[in-house]
């Protein structure tokens, strides 16, 4: 029997197992969370449920039907706190147990077909004070909202750019927060002309728009003020928040002078789009496109045999592409084809989708002028200190052109986070240094061979114990 093993298991994980399983091969199913459901699905565990956890997640009537016939099935292994640090010729290096836990379990995958579902993580442009206590990331903010009940603040702005902004805002209110604002950075005329147009296609994507509409009534009636062509422009306080600038900005993002406003508040949630997981796919040799996401044809295959990839490594798109993507993935993996007649409401959802986040990235994609509000001592790079006058001295002195020569010299993106936080930024602002707008030695902030912390006795013990490793293999 084929097996299809799936690394991640949030939207589009979940449905390409339960596609697989369809298709009739076995599946292994690997997250490194406590469980299944992914940042969208992210809900208290079972010792500890909500009351009514349906109130908090919208399509988890889906969620918990795809959980519930994954969990039931015997050839379907879910396998939790499953982190993926490696990927080398085909083999899946991942050890199972709590982050920062000891003895924890060494395994190594191979199998005949691999799901990519590795999701994305939250996007946040740097801004002088961001490095305070009290500075979250939006999709931080409501992981802790829905997954711990825990309020971040109690005075909270929410700002940065995108619809995403909304729900985070929802799920602060729930969790105890006052949302004293949302800040959203595009301008109405560039909102309104992009989901005025092609009426019929929203109307396609009744789902979504049901969705805006909820959230909209949450702000309606919690009074919170959603304010449009305005950005955080810079925090301010002494041990943690205390206020933040809120400054009018121009289309191109640069701020206006003179319009500067200060708020009181104790948090503050960023959140300016995703960045996609790419450190596995790269380091499984798929292919990257111009935009920075992973090249899939029409069955969802990258550019490795045996290899594919849905949800947001493929094109930032919400829960409604990535189930879609993910249940063709599976089906493929699983030996059928997308042009298969059970596809056929995946492959209409997935267009209609992809159509869907193509307006999300018109309305509210970075400008270009977004440096504009960084000063000389604002820390752009948080792991290793690194400022925006040190990250400017260095790129003018050097002349260099590469990104790996300016991160050694500069030491920006080499902390502890890799530059997950920070990586696109330090690209696009050393970027401006280098004749054309783009460093030229092929290196990407993505590409990270170790793609999780590894203990050197953990990796001792893998290489000392290769018969343990052969017993979990998926061949």
């Amino acid at each position: 029997m084929k097996t299809v093993l799936i690394i991640g298991a949030g939207p589009a994980g979940l449905a390409a197992a339960a596609a697989a399983r369809e298709g009739g091969a076995r599946v292994v199913l690997l997250d490194s969370a406590e469980d299944v459901g992914g940042q969208y699905w992210r809900h208290l565990p079972a010792t500890r449920p909500a009351r009514n956890e349906s109130l908090l997640h919208h399509g988890w009537s889906t969620f918990r039907s795809l959980r519930e016939r994954l969990e039931g099935d015997e050839l379907c292994e879910i396998v939790t706190w499953a982190h993926v640090w490696a990927i080398e010729d085909r083999n899946i290096h991942v050890l199972v147990g709590e982050p920062d836990g000891t003895n924890r379990d060494a395994r190594v995958y191979n199998a005949a077909a691999v799901v990519m579902a590795t999701g994305a993580y939250d996007r946040t442009l740097p801004i002088p004070g961001w490095e305070l206590p009290g500075v979250f990331t939006a999709g931080g903010a409501q992981a802790l909202a829905k997954g711990e009940r825990i309020a971040v603040g109690h005075r909270v702005v929410v700002g940065g750019a995108g619809p995403f902004l909304l729900p985070v805002a929802e799920s602060l209110v729930v969790a105890g927060s006052t949302v004293v604002g949302v800040y959203e950075a595009s301008h109405a005329r560039r909102l309104l002309g992009t989901w005025t147009t092609r009426p019929w296609e929203l109307a396609r994507t009744a789902s979504k728009v049901t969705e805006m509409l909820g959230y909209v009534s949450n702000h309606v009636r919690h009074r919170i003020p959603y304010v449009t062509g305005r950005a955080v422009t810079a925090i301010q306080g002494a041990d943690r928040v205390e206020s933040v600038t809120v400054s009018a900005i121009d289309r191109s993002w640069a701020p206006i002078a003179g319009t500067q406003k200060t708020i009181d508040v104790d948090a503050v949630c960023l959140g300016h789009g995703f960045t996609p997981r790419l450190e596995l796919p790269i380091a499984a040799g798929c292919r990257v496109n111009a935009r920075r996401f992973i090249e899939v044809d029409e069955d969802q295959r990258t550019s490795v045999a045996g290899v594919f990839a849905a949800g947001e490594i493929t094109g930032i798109g919400g829960v409604d592409l990535a189930l879609a993507e993910g249940a063709i993935a599976g089906h493929v993996a699983a030996g059928g084809a997308a042009s298969d007649m059970q596809m056929r409401q995946h492959r209409v959802r997935r267009r209609r989708f992809r159509q869907f986040a193509a307006r999300i990235e018109s309305a509210h994609g970075i400008g270009e002028n977004w440096s504009k509000w960084l000063t000389d001592e604002t820390i752009i790079c948080r792991c290793e200190e690194v400022s925006f006058g040190r990250l400017n001295s260095v790129a003018e002195a050097s002349q260099a052109t590469g990104l790996r020569s300016l991160k050694l010299l500069t030491r920006a993106g080499l902390g502890i986070c890799q530059g997950r936080v920070c990586g696109r930024s330090v690209e696009e602002l050393l970027g401006a240094h280098v004749p054309g707008g783009r460093l030229i030695d092929g290196v990407s902030s993505d590409r990270r061979p170790i793609a999780t912390p590894i203990r050197l006795g953990e990796l001792a013990q893998e290489l000392d114990n290769p018969a343990h490793l052969e017993r979990t293999n998926t061949k």
